[in-house]
């Protein structure tokens, strides 16, 4: 079992971990290659119940990397606003930091077999990527699909286990935080609204 070791960073919320995964749209997979060194990959991702599924060529490195070796990394984060040192502090530049929000899945990779549930991942990728519609429905069995529901590579991730970080100043003494709140909410650029937003909702000012 991970833990983060900075626990007033810490999130332990699930359903908070699990909306932050639903609301973006893609990660970082870490795995292990064949020959024993470490693989990273961007890619698009949905969450269906407990478990994370990603579509892809049914072979190449990473196939056969999952197939060797399940185990698994997943990562999602999303950066806030960049606070620079000076919010804080005339002259030192250690202050300088950027919030965040962070959310790691360990689990073991399985390979997608069962042309229902490999349409069921899809259909709920397309869902999420393009929630508008402008397509027909994706069914296993539509011949419209069939030939892509068969030759797509799709993989489910079990969440065996989640960790998150979510970054918004909650370290710092209450007068501290406030007057990082003020200087972002003065500079109203970027994301700061949004990331005092945050601020408040983790840790009240």
């Amino acid at each position: 079992m991970s833990e983060v070791r900075r626990k007033d960073y810490e999130q332990s919320d699930r359903e908070e971990m699990l909306a932050f995964l639903d609301q973006r749209t893609h990660g970082f997979l870490a795995f292990v290659r064949p020959d024993g060194s470490p693989g990273l990959v961007a890619l698009n991702y949905v969450r269906v119940d407990e478990a994370i599924y990603f579509h892809g060529a049914t072979e190449g490195e990473k196939m056969r990397s999952l197939e060797r070796e399940p185990r698994v990394t997943f990562m999602v984060a999303d950066a806030f606003s960049l606070v620079p040192s000076y919010f804080r502090d005339p002259e030192r530049a250690c202050p300088a930091t950027q919030y965040y929000k962070a959310v790691v899945v360990h689990g073991e990779a399985r390979i997608v077999d069962d042309l229902e549930e490999r349409a069921l991942a899809l259909g709920a990728l397309m869902e999420k990527l393009q929630p508008e519609g402008g397509y027909r429905p994706l069914r296993a069995k539509d011949p419209l699909y069939r030939k892509a529901v068969a030759t797509t590579g799709v993989v489910a991730v079990p969440i065996a286990e989640m960790t998150a970080k979510f970054k918004f100043g909650q370290n710092l003494p209450r007068r501290k935080r406030a007057q990082v709140a003020e200087q972002l909410t003065g500079r109203g650029i970027g994301r700061d609204a949004e990331t005092v937003e945050m601020m408040v909702l983790v840790k009240p000012l």
